[in-house]
């Protein structure tokens, strides 16, 4: 059974952003304090597609959660790690779907050539860090008292995965856009060309 996944476009912004509004309103899953708006989200998506995946879980033309990859650190030996982040709509949870969406990604990013994942959760998690464990993240290091936001300073704890042995030395990793539909080993559903 194929599943509801597909690339992020340009139009999926609105949704995007009233998925992540209430983390940065009320939560701390993300330590952002003022909503970017859907027109910075929409740039958001365009600039993080140019090298790695966005990924949406769509239902019957409603956009219920997204994961995408992003870079780590700036410095070119990081070349091969990225930072992953999902947002799940409210009513949305508990379904599965975030594992599901998860996995596509972290398939899609080894296919790249990526080697390691990171995910950063504002501690304690509790959801967050189960489904990262699930996944086989292992626990790499807490920062302490690194954010302050609601009143209230948060430890922040990073899991990490590994991808795929790395080699020495390693091969480039392919932008997300160079890896052509018909060549994947992950194939998404549906309105797979995000940036056409």
């Amino acid at each position: 059974m194929s599943l509801p996944i597909r690339t992020a476009r340009v139009e999926d912004a609105a949704a995007i952003h009233a998925i992540y509004a209430p983390s940065i309103t009320h939560g701390v899953a993300t330590f952002e304090t003022e909503l970017p708006g859907v027109d910075a989200m929409a740039g958001r998506i365009l600039a993080r597609l140019q090298h790695y995946p966005w990924l949406v879980w769509e239902e019957a033309g409603d956009v219920l959660a997204y994961a995408y990859a992003g870079r780590f650190r700036e410095r070119a030996a990081y070349d091969w790690i990225a930072e992953t982040s999902i947002y799940v709509r409210d009513d949305a949870q508990r379904r599965g779907i975030a594992r599901r969406l998860y996995g596509v990604l972290l398939d899609v990013m080894r296919e790249q050539g990526l080697t390691q994942a990171v995910g950063v959760i504002t501690l304690p998690g509790t959801v967050s860090v189960a489904m990262h464990e699930a996944m086989g993240f292992t626990p790499a290091g807490v920062w302490r008292q690194s954010g302050y936001k609601l009143g209230q300073w948060w430890d922040v704890g990073v899991w990490q995965k590994e991808l795929q042995p790395a080699a020495n030395p390693p091969r480039p990793v392919t932008p997300f856009p160079r890896l052509a539909p018909a060549q994947r080993q992950t194939p998404l559903d549906h309105g797979d060309d995000a940036l056409g």
